[in-house]
C-alpha cells in the first residue's frame, strides 16, 4: 500500500486561543481509531521555528540561517506519514483530523504520496 505524507502548516505569528476541553478526547479517539486501522505509522508536531536552521544549498556553497525564520507565513508545524489505499482515502482521514481543530483556528496539511522509488537514493 501507499504511503503518504501529511504537512502539517500553521501561521506561527498567528495567536491560537486555547482548544476547548473536548479537543483532546476528539483528538485521542481519532489516533485510535487511525492506529487500529493500520493507516497511522507516524506523527508528531515539530519545535518552532526560533529552535530550528535552514541550511540551503546555492551556487556551489552553503548558507545557514537560524530561526525564528519571520520572513515566512506558513511554516511546518508537524507532520503525519500515513499508510492508505489511495490518495483519497490519506484525504479523508486528513479531512477527519483536521475537523477535530477549533474552528477558530486555521491549520492547513498538504498531502503528497511518498515517491518509494527514491527510497535510499
Amino acid at each position: 500500500m501507499p504511503r503518504f505524507m501529511s504537512l502539517i502548516r500553521i501561521d506561527e505569528q498567528s495567536p491560537y486561543d486555547e482548544p476547548d476541553p473536548g479537543f483532546e478526547a476528539r483528538m485521542g479517539a481519532l489516533f485510535e481509531e487511525i492506529a487500529k486501522a493500520g493507516v497511522m505509522l507516524e506523527t508528531a508536531g515539530l519545535t518552532p521555528t526560533s529552535q530550528g536552521s535552514r541550511v540551503t544549498w546555492s551556487g556551489g556553497k552553503l548558507s545557514q540561517t537560524d530561526g525564528p525564520f519571520t520572513e515566512t507565513k506558513e511554516v511546518v508545524g508537524g507532520y503525519a506519514i500515513l499508510q492508505a489505499k489511495d490518495m483519497e482515502e490519506a484525504l479523508e482521514w486528513t479531512r477527519r483530523f483536521l475537523r477535530t481543530h477549533p474552528e477558530n483556528w486555521t491549520v492547513t496539511s498538504e498531502v503528497r504520496q511518498i515517491d518509494e522509488a527514491t527510497m535510499g537514493a
